[in-house]
């Protein structure tokens, strides 16, 4: 019987799926190649919080996140993070790979919040609720990084 792999959260937008804030994707080549080693679940938590494609640009300030527009969409971004909670309980999940930058799914960094294109150390609000559940949270280079390593063992196998 072959042996089940274990599951992974990743962010849709990474596999090409087009449904960032812009419409489009933020397809890494090779992530798929992580297929060989766990089941990919993608996920957009911004979508799964109720947000359309495409939308106004969001960025965290303060406490809130809200659109360059001004809209308050805090709530939108709590309830995509409740919903990858969610999913990485149902299937123990223990890891994630999220969009760097992202005010959902920065790892390391997001924007500043003033809509200039500058990033400060920071994690988006999806990040930020893994990371307190106990579920490791890395970004796409991180991922990459992870399946060379996971090749090499492979290899030398």
């Amino acid at each position: 019987m072959k042996q089940e792999k274990e599951k992974v959260l990743i962010s849709a937008c990474l596999l090409g799926e087009n449904c960032r804030y812009d419409g489009k994707a933020k397809k890494v080549n090779g992530l798929i190649d992580l297929t060989k080693y766990y089941d990919l679940i993608p996920v957009c938590p911004e979508m799964s919080g109720g947000l359309k494609v495409p939308r106004d640009p969001s960025e965290i300030v303060k406490d809130k996140v809200l659109t360059k527009t001004g809209r308050d969409v805090t709530e939108n971004y709590n309830s995509g993070a409740y919903w990858a909670n969610s999913i990485c309980q149902i299937y123990h999940i223990k890891l994630a790979i999220l969009k760097e930058d992202s005010p959902s799914c920065g790892t390391h960094f997001i924007h500043d919040g003033l809509f200039d294109g500058k990033k400060i150390p920071g994690q988006g609000i999806t990040t930020k609720k893994l990371v307190k559940m106990g579920i490791k949270v890395i970004n796409e280079n991180e991922a990459l990084e992870l399946l060379k390593k996971m090749s090499e063992v492979k290899n030398n196998a």
